[in-house]
């Protein structure tokens, strides 16, 4: 290397030492806070910095404009991207190193814009991850039902709600409960986001071929007895998760509808035939997060129960003229009052009458009638609980089942 080529690149190190510096402590700072996601932003006259806590996208830092080209030149480079490819979206991971010795899987994702490229870093801290159902918000009747299922030998256990809703965690809670050296369980996901000793991984690889559906035929050759399939994405992967249900394996995976009653719908419209829908799900659980008001802070209010029924909940339990509910109010310790998040569960048993309106073809309004009269709460009704229970404000499950669900 001559003179001046040194000089060049000891100029351009120094150049960059304070990029390095400030991702390194973004990404350190998104890991104290709990965050799922940090998003990079460029915009016309403003770069920003956001984190979403909680569920709940908060802006952290307004780098100077001129730093937004080697703030992302610096993401790709450490999650091994082409920082010469800045016409096309990118997909990449990297590995984070923290003070306490833990090793963190990064998942980075490149977006062209307007005003340069927006890159979004997802977290996966498997040493945050809750993986105990108990600890999930399930209500104890639920929790049963839903033990049930898992502990069975066989069928289709389902777990349903939209992106950021929990589904991988509670699939992996369901897990981790059933990961003991007596069974062999495998996944297959887009990506593997928590990590857990003893169950085999698999990520799916669109380019060479490594798909759902090729990923699941390989596993049932391989002698399973659980197997956890990240998504029913379409009519192959669906077949070959509900024959090896049939078959005599326990299946767990996720789909996307508003509610339990939607997901046998849903299965039928995917072009599944009615009859094995009905022999191979077991249990369906539909799932939302509402944030948590903080314990330190929040204060007690009366709450007209005119309120609370116009809200869903029922009017035979609308006993009093006020109901003691608690709300948000602020405090050093927590952000705008709230600290945390819950879930909110609807979990729906496939009872023989649901079996029989699957093989009908039954509306999901008639699907829904007959999950109320066997006891199944809707998503609003297990939010509203959460509400007397003081655990999370009415405005909080409002927002969270808005669909009515």
């Amino acid at each position: 290397m001559d003179a001046a080529t040194a000089r060049q690149k000891t100029a351009s190190t120094t150049e960059d030492a304070p990029v390095v510096t400030l991702v390194q402590q973004l990404l350190e700072q998104a890991v104290a806070l709990k965050a799922s996601d940090l998003h990079f932003e460029p915009y016309e006259h403003q770069y920003r910095v956001r984190m979403r806590i909680d569920g709940e996208l908060r802006e952290m830092a307004s780098p100077h404009m001129a730093l937004k080209d080697r703030l992302a030149s610096r993401i790709k480079v450490m999650s091994r991207l082409d920082i010469a490819e800045k016409r096309l979206p990118q997909d990449g991971r990297m590995k984070l190193n923290l003070a306490d010795g833990r090793e963190l899987d990064l998942r980075v994702s490149t977006l062209p814009t307007l005003f340069g490229e927006k890159l979004v870093v997802r977290v996966l801290d498997s040493a945050q991850a809750q993986l105990d159902l108990q600890r999930l918000g399930y209500e104890p009747e639920d929790l049963e039902r839903l033990l049930t299922a898992i502990r069975a030998p066989h069928g289709l256990v389902l777990v349903t709600g939209p992106t950021g809703s929990g589904k991988t965690q509670s699939l992996y809670a369901c897990l981790s409960l059933l990961n003991t050296p007596e069974v062999n369980i495998a996944t297959v996901e887009d990506p593997c986001e928590i990590q857990l000793a003893g169950i085999n991984q698999v990520n799916v690889q669109d380019k060479p071929g490594l798909t759902f559906a090729v990923a699941l035929r390989a596993f049932l050759r391989q002698d399973p007895d659980i197997l956890m399939v990240g998504e029913v994405r379409d009519l192959e992967t669906a077949n070959i998760a509900i024959q090896a249900a049939q078959t005599g394996h326990l299946v767990l995976s996720t789909l996307h509808t508003n509610d339990a009653p939607a997901t046998l719908v849903r299965l039928r419209n995917m072009g599944t035939a009615p009859y094995n829908i009905a022999a191979s799900v077991s249990l369906v659980t539909a799932q939302r997060l509402v944030r948590c008001l903080c314990r330190h802070c929040k204060q007690a209010s009366q709450l007209p129960t005119a309120i609370l029924h116009k809200a869903g909940w029922p009017e035979a339990l609308c006993t009093t003229e006020t109901v003691q509910v608690f709300e948000a109010v602020g405090c050093t310790l927590c952000h705008k009052g709230f600290a945390g998040r819950t879930g909110i569960f609807q979990v729906m048993p496939v009872s023989p009458v649901m079996q029989d309106l699957v093989l009908q073809e039954a509306s999901i309004q008639d699907m829904a009638q007959q999950a109320r009269q066997e006891g199944v709460r809707s998503l609003r009704i297990a939010g509203l609980r959460k509400v007397l229970q003081g655990i999370t404000s009415l405005d909080e499950v409002l927002l969270a089942t808005r669909d009515g669900t």
